[in-house]
């Protein structure tokens, strides 16, 4: 059932050459078109097809037009790139292959915008397939969208009965993508739900089931507006915007915790200010909060929302918050994660099989998974393990490329199982 290593591994570096940051997946998603196309399938759904209406973080026309010129020069095909103008990139396949249930696999395909590194030691810019972007596969997603291929091809050629979905999700970096996908009511009639990541520090030839520990996050962009005055001769005529951010920032470190679980704040990114000699009318905080369920990500982003306003207040200044991405908790269903484990445990290639495991970070492919088991489905997050020499998001991440075979055919193998069974 498998696909020849040596078709991944050419797959994953024609994705790691081509990184794009969230809804600019423009090169990224044609590719994945025609893959799909070659391949063959019943239904593809692409940009705003495969999407709801609403999105977040989705940058200005401007950023997008880059992008898009970016991938037409990189040959990308101008029909695709023609449906997904204004950024509505990512896809759903579908395949009807008899009678069963409705087995879907979710995969993100977005990049980070960080240079890769050029050093020697790093096998992409030794090999020749380092980013041609400026941004980077800092995160698995290029080896994510190769197995979703691998899978697909590998799913039509076995005995699985039912309805395939494989979810080319865009935009999980910047936690925009998942929502839009899993209210796109593609997920609604899915009886099944696998959802990966490769690496999360799990070396290679470990298999694990299901993540549960995500924790949930609101991505926030909090503007701070004052009044401008000269800094030596009136400054009793400025309302300092930057010391109201400054004031917000100690405060949001000082947000109480809360006694049902873990809660994180982070301001990520500050500004304000355009000159020594002018009192600041404008500053920003671009930040997120999270918590270990999603009522206490609530809990903490109402009480980051309640000191925004009392610093600016404290400051004659008035604040802003813009909720930039967001995703909430989800929990992997036991079901799943037994299929996942009994299919690792059965390939000669997985020395080590393990049900549950932990990140303690967030994904919004929560989105989807929720969505799923709202409607009387199951749903996992597995984890494909990785000998990566640099950490997720730095500079040398890479992947060991004999994860792909194992991947495709662990999924493979869980998503067959599955079919056999009636929800």
């Amino acid at each position: 059932m498998s696909v020849e290593r040596d078709r991944l591994v050419e797959l994953r570096r024609e994705f790691h050459r081509h990184p794009e940051p969230g809804w600019r997946e423009f090169w990224t998603t044609a590719k994945i078109v025609s893959e799909v196309e070659r391949i063959g399938v019943d239904e593809l759904h692409v940009g705003r097809d495969a999407l709801a209406d609403e999105r977040l973080a989705v940058p200005d026309k401007d950023e997008l037009e880059v992008w898009m010129d970016r991938a037409r020069e990189a040959g990308a095909d101008p029909d695709v790139l023609d449906e997904l103008s204004g950024g509505w990139t990512g896809a759903v396949a579908v395949v009807h292959q008899g009678d069963g249930p409705t087995v879907g696999v979710r995969v993100d395909i977005d990049g980070l915008p960080r240079e890769e590194s050029t050093d020697e030691r790093h096998e992409p810019a030794r090999e020749g397939f380092r980013s041609e972007t400026g941004a980077m596969h800092a995160c698995g997603h290029d080896a994510h969208a190769t197995i979703g291929l691998g899978v697909l091809e590998s799913v039509k050629e076995s005995d699985f009965s039912g309805t395939f979905k494989l979810f080319f999700q865009p935009a999980e970096e910047i936690i925009g993508g998942g929502k839009p996908m899993a209210d796109s009511g593609h997920l609604d009639d899915v009886d099944y739900l696998f959802a990966i990541h490769i690496g999360l520090d799990y070396p290679t030839g470990e298999i694990i089931g299901g993540i549960d520990d995500f924790l949930a996050v609101t991505q926030f962009y909090t503007t701070f507006e004052g009044h401008p005055g000269h800094a030596g001769a009136r400054p009793e005529e400025g309302r300092n915007a930057v010391q109201a951010m400054a004031t917000a920032i100690g405060n949001l470190y000082g947000i109480e915790r809360h006694s049902e679980g873990e809660s994180r704040v982070n301001a990520g990114r500050v500004g304000g200010g355009t000159a020594t000699n002018i009192i600041p009318e404008e500053a920003f905080i671009h930040g997120e909060v999270r918590g270990e369920t999603t009522d206490i990500r609530d809990y903490t982003f109402r009480r980051a929302k309640q000191v925004f306003e009392g610093a600016a207040i404290s400051h004659d200044c008035s604040a802003d918050v813009t909720i930039e991405g967001e995703a909430p908790s989800a929990e992997s269903d036991e079901e799943l994660v037994e299929s996942i484990h009994d299919a690792a445990r059965a390939h000669p290639d997985v020395e080590r099989a393990t049900r549950r495991g932990s990140i303690g970070g967030s994904e919004d492919a929560t989105f989807l998974m929720q969505r799923v088991q709202q409607h009387g489905g199951l749903a996992t997050y597995a984890c494909i393990g990785t000998d990566h020499p640099g950490g997720h998001h730095t500079s040398t991440f890479d992947v060991d490329e004999d994860s792909l075979t194992l991947g495709v055919d662990v999924l493979t193998e869980a998503i067959v199982e599955a079919s056999k069974t009636r929800p």
